[in-house]
């Protein structure tokens, strides 16, 4: 008999929010960068670089007109990829030797803490049978309605205070 009993109780359902990218994907889209610089007649006889790294991607330029659109041709290559663009955030660009100009986009991997409780307080401000708690670099959000969970996905989706790039894993 309770065997029976423990079928008949709702099953809670949870899914994973991290912020992760295919590493390979972002690779491709530097190396699109990189071929169509070579190729465009507006960077034609100016140095241009494009550098990838774990942490970064490093642009070194001539001028501002010339950062703003190698950082345009970046984003295009990202979004055609379907990566966000979220997964730089965009530093300040300082002066680099000969007059150019270097803009440093760092990489975001992973969630860290402070995106993680703002995440967690968006969730139990606007779903009170919801529940979210932090797991490392993981936010684990969990109900009894499959519903619920689908539309926090939603909300947090269409949240634009986040500046972090989110992917919903794990979902059962």
């Amino acid at each position: 008999m309770a065997c029976s009993l423990h079928q008949n109780m709702p099953q809670e359902s949870s899914f994973d929010i991290v912020s992760d990218f295919d590493f390979q994907e972002l690779r491709n889209a530097v190396d699109q960068v990189k071929r169509e610089i070579a190729t465009r007649y507006d960077f034609k006889d100016i140095h241009a670089d494009v550098v990838l790294n774990d942490e970064d991607i490093t642009i070194t330029v001539p001028d501002n007109m010339k950062l703003k659109a190698v950082v345009d041709m970046l984003f295009q290559k990202l979004v055609n990829r379907k990566l966000s663009p979220k997964i730089v955030e965009m530093k300040e660009p300082e002066h680099a030797l000969g007059g150019a100009l270097r803009q440093v986009l760092k990489l975001i991997k992973v969630l860290d803490q402070d995106h993680c409780k703002q995440i967690t307080k968006i969730i139990k401000e606007r779903f009170s049978k919801v529940k979210s708690s932090i797991q490392g670099s993981t936010v684990r959000v969990s109900s009894k309605s499959r519903d619920e969970l689908q539309e926090v996905i939603a909300a947090l989706r269409g949240e634009t205070t986040l500046k972090v790039p989110l992917k919903f894993t794990n979902y059962r």
